[in-house]
């Protein structure tokens, strides 16, 4: 879908399909990156449902998330899996300006948000186990969710500065209780609000700067 938001051109693509309809894996994760990239598009936001793995991350608050851990074992994570072989960095995954604009409009909209959050991103579409949780827990991480890899991954191969925000819908397993998929829904549709709000708040602020070096990203990584 394109149109406009304040003035702004803008293209939507629902990852999960219209309905919801393609699990995390089978998301045509390089297909929309690549889709986004021949519309045009000079910056990608990524929002994502994700389980919170600290008491502070509330459901209902909204993530920038700065980095990830991959547990994904099923998908394919670059362009170039044919003669070229792309060793991309992703030190930072996300593009601090981005990153910076989204939480200066957080903060000016006085949303429930944190400014950092590391997201482990698992295969899915199953929930985590209590054990898999604790793991999880125990490595610092402040949210998991099952999306972001390896769609972060290939904008950075498509030299696109982009960045995610992430809306907590529950408290994965580790705390006592089931995470229901009712749950997680009626949490999210709550938080679509604040989502809304941000994204027409943030996106006319949105610079395009031809000096960020996600703009050449491939310089240097391809063998």
């Amino acid at each position: 879908t394109t149109g406009t938001i304040s003035g702004v051109e803008v293209a939507i693509i629902p990852r999960h399909g219209v309905g919801h309809v393609i699990n995390p894996t089978n998301v045509p994760y390089a297909a929309n990156i690549a889709a986004l990239k021949k519309l045009g598009c000079t910056h990608i936001i990524g929002a994502t449902a994700v389980g919170s793995l600290r008491e502070d991350y509330k459901p209902g608050d909204i993530v920038i998330s700065d980095q990830f851990i991959d547990r994904t074992t099923k998908r394919v994570q670059t362009f170039y899996s044919g003669e070229k072989v792309c060793h991309i960095s992703v030190a930072e995954p996300f593009c601090n300006s981005l990153r910076e604009t989204l939480i200066q409009g957080a903060k000016n909209l006085a949303l429930p948000f944190h400014e950092k959050g590391t997201c482990v991103v698992i295969e899915g579409p199953r929930f985590s186990t209590k054990a898999e949780s604790q793991l999880f827990k125990s490595w610092n991480a402040e949210i998991i969710g099952m999306t972001l890899v390896p769609e972060a991954v290939l904008a950075r191969e498509a030299e696109i500065p982009y960045v995610n925000i992430s809306m907590v819908t529950d408290y994965d397993v580790w705390r006592d209780g089931e995470v229901s998929t009712q749950e997680v829904i009626e949490t999210m549709k709550a938080n679509v609000s604040k989502l809304k709000k941000l994204l027409v708040a943030v996106i006319p602020k949105i610079k395009n700067d031809p000096a960020n070096p996600i703009r050449s990203a491939l310089k240097g990584a391809m063998f």
